[in-house]
């Protein structure tokens, strides 16, 4: 044994090994006293117990079957009398079931027989990195805001989850934050100093899929005329979130499913699998076990990806935190544009507490960033909001331009039964507008006046559908 060996024996263990084959404890922990780290190792549940009650440590590396136990109930009795405690479990090769128990109860990770060192360094790197990781960054600028009962639940599941490196599927509808969610759970975690990779599982084409994922070699197919990295290797040491994870085809899911199981891609045109070191969080609006029964989602991958599952709650579930929402998006809206912040007045409060808000926060954020548009002072009243609902609630802009846009520069009477009906229509609106202004000859400010709304709604109309 070198000196550097006997230095590091001589250390305080950091790291428990439980294992009961010989040749596996001497593998890892000459693997570990490589890394400057110190080890105890024993070969029982209750040798193992013992040391716990008796040394802190940063790390438990134990095999699924001991002598007096299983590996499974070192695991739970971790997580009752050392919890913060990492415990990462060794499998038999090809026992997915039982390193998904081990993940469901509460284990860090899990590697498999015959081990690998480069998976068993990795690991116990991103495990130990869990050290002085009590402050929780918010993701990337954004933060779950809110303080009802559902949002505090959901806070203390992500920090929960952000220790260890179980598969997790968000599941919610479209606006409820599933990537800042998948966001906190990777930057709260030891993966937060690499790579966050999103990316819309609906969004890339079927035929260029495989591609986008694993990559691809040089000539491997017409147009590849440089070996190109893929979204695995993008995200290596990191966390790769698949949003919308139900739109992918079947033949993409088997390929999935392989890579997440053997923690391996092989980029279109390659000969050999290349290992990759990433964290698979996943979300949907769609409920995947319905699709697994109809047939358009496989029932492997289904199993593999949902280990945990959260649930990202719908606005309508949570009115009180529509006001502190509200009043964040306004901050960001102020300071985005340079202007004062804007406050919400009693009526439009009480209106976005009542509607259903069926796009959540980004229906939520595209309302708000329209009335402060439209907004004439710094107070955003419920016409401001300039919603159909809103419009029915009391009189809107959009009412008042139906009211007035009625006399035509000719002294003609413009047809406002046509701009009445069209004020709910989008397109029509853009056409009653679009005609007053060439009735103006592009007078904005005398188009604004007869339209019954103020320049600046006028020209925030005119952003939006993009007409110089």
């Amino acid at each position: 044994m070198s000196h550097a060996d006997r230095r590091n024996r001589s250390k305080t263990p950091e790291v428990l090994i439980v294992d009961d084959e010989d040749d596996i404890r001497e593998l890892i922990e000459l693997s570990l006293i490589r890394l400057g780290l110190a080890c105890d190792a024993t070969g029982t549940v209750t040798d193992a117990k013992a040391l716990l009650a008796d040394k802190p440590y940063r790390l438990c590396l134990t095999d699924m079957r001991l002598p007096d136990g299983d590996g499974l109930d070192l695991v739970e009795h971790i997580q009752v009398e050392h919890p913060g405690l990492p415990v990462a479990v060794i499998t038999a090769y090809g026992s997915m079931d039982a390193a998904i128990r081990a993940l469901k109860g509460g284990a860090f990770d899990f590697v498999s027989k015959p081990i690998e060192l480069k998976a068993l360094r990795e690991l116990v790197s991103h495990a130990l990195r869990l050290d002085g990781q009590d402050e929780a960054p918010s993701a990337g600028g954004k933060s779950l805001i809110g303080r009802s009962a559902a949002v505090a639940q959901l806070r203390t599941q992500i920090a929960k989850l952000a220790r260890n490196q179980a598969p997790v599927f968000i599941h919610g509808e479209s606006g409820t934050g599933k990537e800042v969610i998948a966001r906190l759970i990777h930057e709260q975690g030891p993966r937060a100093a690499a790579p966050f990779v999103p990316v819309n599982c609906g969004a890339i084409s079927p035929e260029l899929m495989e591609s986008e994922f694993f990559g691809h070699r040089k000539g491997s197919f017409t147009g590849a005329s440089t070996d190109k990295e893929g979204l695995f290797q993008a995200a290596r040491g990191g966390t790769l979130f698949l949003d919308e994870v139900g739109e992918l085809p079947l033949g993409m899911q088997v390929k999935l499913l392989r890579a997440i199981q053997e923690r391996a891609v092989r980029p279109v045109g390659a000969h050999a699998e290349e290992s990759v070191d990433v964290r698979i969080l996943s979300a949907s609006h769609r409920d995947l076990a319905q699709l697994v029964d109809q047939g358009k989602f496989r029932q492997d991958l289904f199993y593999r990806i949902n280990v945990i599952t959260l649930r990202s709650t719908p606005l309508r579930e949570r009115p009180e935190d529509i006001p502190e929402l509200a009043r964040h998006i306004l901050g960001k809206l102020a300071a985005r544009e340079g202007g004062a912040v804007r406050t919400l007045d009693r009526s439009a409060l009480d209106y976005l507490a009542t509607h259903p808000l069926p796009g959540n926060v980004r229906e939520l954020e595209n309302l708000l960033e329209r009335a402060c548009a439209l907004a004439d002072s710094d107070v955003v009243r419920l016409e401001d909001l300039d919603s159909g609902d809103a419009r029915q609630a009391g009189p809107g802009a959009a009412q008042a331009a139906v009211v007035a846009a009625v006399t035509r520069p000719d002294g003609g009477a413009a047809d406002a039964a046509q701009l009445r009906l069209s004020v709910d229509d989008d397109a029509g609106e853009r056409a009653s507008v679009l005609r007053m202004l060439e009735e103006t000859h592009w007078n904005r400010s005398e188009a604004a006046r007869r339209l019954g709304m103020t320049l600046r709604q006028l020209r925030y109309r005119l952003q939006k559908w993009g007409v110089e």
